[in-house]
């Protein structure tokens, strides 16, 4: 009966938030400020949490702005994924399949079969690990026909660009989707776009991105890889070491968990993120140029500074290099703030109805367990003081 009540429930939540969101995407723009106003002391009386309400709103905001965006009208094309059964070859296949495109893949053992899967492809899309790109694009470009348009989502563009533009007559595109497996949807995802040749063959698939919620980000290679030094290379070496550090130290992550303020604990789930991936993929990234090497290089020499003047107790100084740094990020700190502590009420949310959860089940199993037992005998004492056992 409970679980009724609750399907009933739900049902009619999710026919108000569909109708909210339509009103969103009808009317002019709506601040998200002016959406969280005014409904505070509601808040209270219904007992529903603020930051639960925050998060609904801006979930609102952000479908509005996706899902009744106009409808990308283009003709089904035949595309072909070279690595198309690896995790963003999947993620490709799903949005290309779902917006209704004829879809091949070519994988490592299908080359007898490259031919038919390539030449009459109107897009190939190469989605394989770094360190295979080069040597793929080599391989696939004998088969294509000169109308074919060839891409790839690697996250180095320069080299490969340039390959694919002297391996292939065609139109030519790099692509660099900024987020891994395990994202459902282009909603506020950002794809970096790099020209090669030929740009508007790759028009449809570009309208599909962003008609899913994309952000295309459009870029030269070399302003690309110049980036990546700093957004994938250094972040992943930080993420790293921060890791090796904690397994050599023996730290019993799942114990300090329970002391963990939540960004610590959001610095976890980010070292937890990294090491689930693959490790030549992680390490592939930090190792793909030599100015990413370096600059790893010039962050250990910063690291090393640092460590000393704590090792010295040289406080001044390191309250100058905090006041010289807090400086240098002054223009975005109100959004780093805005955005870190959405994430923490988020968490915050997850964890408490995980909480909820866990100590749900804890009540069911110790219920169960106690329905379970035998029941003991009972002893009666009888006038003449002799017992009897009997069962209950």
């Amino acid at each position: 009966m409970l679980t009724e009540k609750l399907k009933q429930i739900d049902q009619q939540l999710i026919d108000l938030l569909g109708k909210r969101i339509a009103v969103l995407a009808e009317s002019q723009s709506i601040s998200l400020e002016e959406q969280f106003t005014n409904f505070t002391f509601s808040l209270v009386q219904a007992g529903v949490p603020e930051s639960m309400w925050k998060n609904l709103v801006t979930g609102c905001t952000s479908a509005a702005a996706s899902a009744f965006s106009p409808t990308a009208n283009t003709k089904p094309r035949r595309v072909t994924l070279v690595g198309g059964r690896g995790l963003m070859g999947h993620f490709f296949q799903q949005k290309l399949s779902a917006a209704g495109h004829y879809i091949n893949i070519l994988d490592q053992g299908d080359w007898e079969q490259a031919e038919s899967l390539l030449k009459k492809a109107d897009l190939v899309l190469v989605c394989v690990p770094i360190e295979y790109t080069i040597d793929v694009i080599h391989k696939l470009a004998k088969y294509l026909s000169p109308t074919t348009a060839l891409a790839d989502i690697a996250s180095i563009k320069n080299p490969i660009l340039q390959t694919m533009l002297e391996q292939h007559s065609g139109p030519v595109m790099s692509l660099h989707p900024m987020f891994g497996p395990g994202i459902k949807s282009f909603l506020c995802q950002k794809v970096v776009v790099c020209s090669g040749r030929g740009d508007d063959a790759f028009q449809w698939l570009l309208d599909l991105i962003e008609h899913d919620g994309g952000k295309l980000i459009v870029s030269t290679p070399e302003e690309h890889d110049e980036m990546m030094i700093a957004v994938q290379a250094i972040r992943n070496f930080t993420t790293f070491s921060l890791g090796v550090f904690l397994a050599q130290q023996n730290i019993d992550i799942r114990r300090s968990l329970d002391f963990s303020s939540p960004i610590f604990r959001l610095e976890m789930d980010i070292v937890g993120r990294l090491f689930s991936q693959s490790a030549p993929l992680v390490v592939d990234i930090m190792l793909a140029t030599s100015e990413r090497r370096e600059a790893i290089g010039q962050l250990a020499i910063a690291y090393n500074r640092l460590a000393q003047l704590v090792i010295q107790n040289d406080r001044d100084t390191l309250i100058q290099e905090f006041k010289a740094t807090h400086s240098f990020l002054a223009e975005g700190m109100h959004s780093a703030v805005e955005e870190s502590t959405y994430m923490i009420d988020t968490l915050s949310t997850l964890l408490a109805a995980k909480d909820v959860e866990q100590k749900q089940l804890c009540f069911v199993s110790k219920q169960s367990a106690i329905a379970n037992q035998p029941i003991a005998p009972r002893t009666e004492i009888l006038s003449h003081g002799r017992t009897i056992e009997s069962k209950a």
